[in-house]
């Protein structure tokens, strides 16, 4: 099973969003579903991750893996951003060694949750 890509489309990266303007969060969502998804990669857009002081934020998870949320990100990050998750959706525990990590994941990290049991 590969790895989900959520991204906050509700972001407004601590700036206020005047009515009618599309929020940051929502411009990045739009940005990764138009690139190339790595394989094993799919993208779901949720309206929080409860990030809100940290700009746009994504999380990334998978069966039985470790999982992650980074914030911090713009669109100058979208090939960062998937280049790290097609890493993260090869990866058997969801652990990419540091060195192989693009840089807005390895400074960016607001979580890092273990795998949920199994049952």
């Amino acid at each position: 099973m590969g790895a989900t890509l959520h991204v906050c489309t509700t972001c407004k990266a601590g700036e206020p969003v005047p009515e009618g303007d599309v929020p940051p969060g929502a411009r990045l969502h739009a940005a990764l579903t138009a690139a190339a998804l790595p394989e094993g990669v799919r993208i779901v857009g949720v309206e929080c991750l409860s990030a809100c002081n940290t700009g746009c934020a994504v999380s990334l998870s998978k069966p039985g893996a470790w999982a992650y949320v980074y914030g911090r990100l713009t669109l100058d990050d979208v090939s960062a951003i998937l280049d790290g998750a097609g890493k993260y959706a090869a990866s058997p525990d969801g652990i990419v060694p540091w060195r192989d990590r693009p840089t807005v994941f390895r400074k960016q990290s607001i979580a890092r949750i273990p795998p949920l049991e199994a049952p």
